[in-house]
C-alpha cells in the first residue's frame, strides 16, 4: 500500500490578519513566528499582514483572503491587528488615515463578514494598536522628511474604539495600548522604533495573546503519530489510521 487513496490531511489553521506589525510576525522571535513554534504539528498560522495597510483596505480584501470555498471549517481562530495607520494624522498622512467612525465600521464589517463565512464571533480575536512613542517615532518622520503624524494620544482613541468593537460584536480582543502602558511603566522597550515592535515587543504580544489562542487549540491532537509510536513492522496500519489517538506528545 502506498497511500495514494488515503484521506488528505487537514491541518487546522489561525488567520493574522493586519498591516505591518502583522506582516513582520514572521520575523526571527516575531509573534507571529513564536506562537507558530508553539503549535508546530498541531496548526498551520498563515501570515496574512499587508504593510502600509489600513481596516478600510483590509476589509476590501478581505474576501479575497478568505471565502467559504477555502476550508473555513478547520479554522480556529482569526485575529485581526489594524489602527496603527488608520490613527494616523489626516494633515500629515491623508492616504493611510482612516476617521475613526470609519475605523469602527470596519472592524465591524469584517467581523460580520467572516461569520458569513463560517468564522463565528468566538474565533475571532481583535489586536488593539500599541501605544505610540512620539519621540522615536518623529525622529524616524524627520528622517524620511516628515513632519510627525501619529501621536500616542490618537492611538489611544482607536484602540478604545477597537475594544468597543469586541465588546459588542463578542470577539476577544488583546487590548496592546493599555497593557503595555499599565502601571505608567516604560514601554519604549517595546518599540522598534516608535511604531513597530522589538524583539521585547514581539515576546510581549505572543505572550498575551497565546492565552486567548491556548483556549481555541487546547483541544487539538498533533498530526500524525509520533515516531516511536509507530509500528516499525507494518508502518501502514498507524499512519494510515484515521482513527488513531495521538496520545503521546512531541
Amino acid at each position: 500500500m502506498n497511500g495514494s487513496n488515503s484521506k488528505m490531511i487537514s491541518f487546522p489553521r489561525i488567520f493574522l490578519f493586519g498591516d505591518s506589525i502583522t506582516q513582520f510576525a514572521f520575523e526571527t522571535r516575531g509573534w507571529g513566528s513564536i506562537i507558530a513554534e508553539k503549535l508546530v504539528r498541531k496548526c498551520d498560522v498563515l501570515n496574512r499582514g499587508l504593510s502600509g495597510y489600513n481596516s478600510t483596505w483590509g476589509n476590501i480584501v478581505l474576501p479575497q483572503m478568505i471565502s467559504k470555498n477555502s476550508s473555513v471549517e478547520n479554522i480556529v481562530a482569526f485575529t485581526i491587528f489594524f489602527g496603527a495607520n488608520d490613527c494616523a494624522i489626516k494633515e500629515e498622512n491623508p492616504i493611510q488615515h482612516v476617521p475613526l467612525d470609519e475605523y469602527v465600521k470596519n472592524l465591524k464589517s469584517m467581523i460580520s463578514y467572516l461569520k458569513t463565512v463560517d468564522v463565528p464571533e468566538n474565533r475571532v480575536i481583535l489586536i488593539t494598536p500599541p501605544p505610540l512613542q512620539e519621540s522615536a517615532w518623529g525622529k524616524w518622520c524627520n528622517g524620511k522628511g516628515y513632519k510627525l503624524n501619529r501621536t500616542n494620544s490618537l492611538a489611544g482613541d482607536y484602540a478604545k474604539a477597537c475594544v468597543q468593537v469586541a465588546s459588542s460584536c463578542g470577539t476577544e480582543v488583546l487590548d496592546l495600548w493599555t497593557l503595555m502602558q499599565k502601571d505608567n511603566q516604560d514601554y519604549s522597550c517595546y518599540l522598534s522604533d516608535g511604531l513597530h515592535l522589538s524583539v521585547t515587543g514581539n515576546e510581549f504580544v505572543a505572550a498575551n495573546l497565546w492565552p486567548l489562542l491556548e483556549k481555541k487549540v487546547s483541544s487539538l491532537p498533533i498530526v500524525l503519530p509520533y515516531w516511536a509510536d509507530i509500528d516499525p513492522l507494518h508502518p501502514e496500519a498507524t499512519l494510515l489510521d484515521t482513527s488513531y489517538e495521538f496520545k503521546t506528545k512531541i
